[in-house]
């Protein structure tokens, strides 16, 4: 499975965003939520999901939007189950390292 990575550095973070492919450009609406998935903050490049996953060891913040990324990111012991947001069905987890 492929996922659009973006790594940026702000300041002295590391700031990982993950979203699967399907979900690039979307908005997605719950309640009071609208959430948009940006191109200019997730789309650095195609990569696999576990290439990705990989990648949060060196991040300091990482956001993650799609079933396969935050699914993948839970396996891995990165994300506890109860920390998911499902905005429209879809999960999004939030990861800071302090």
């Amino acid at each position: 499975m492929e996922v659009y990575v973006k790594l940026n550095q702000m300041g002295k973070n590391v700031v990982l965003a993950i979203c699967d492919t399907e979900l690039l450009g979307k908005t997605l609406h719950e309640d009071k939520i609208t959430f948009k998935v940006k191109d200019e903050f997730y789309n650095g490049g195609k990569s696999s999901v576990d290439e990705a996953i990989n990648m949060i060891e060196n991040a300091t913040i990482v956001n993650l939007i799609g079933k396969g990324c935050v699914e993948k990111a839970i396996q891995k012991g990165y994300v506890h189950p109860d920390a998911v947001l499902n905005i429209e069905g879809i999960p999004h987890a939030q990861i800071m390292k302090l």
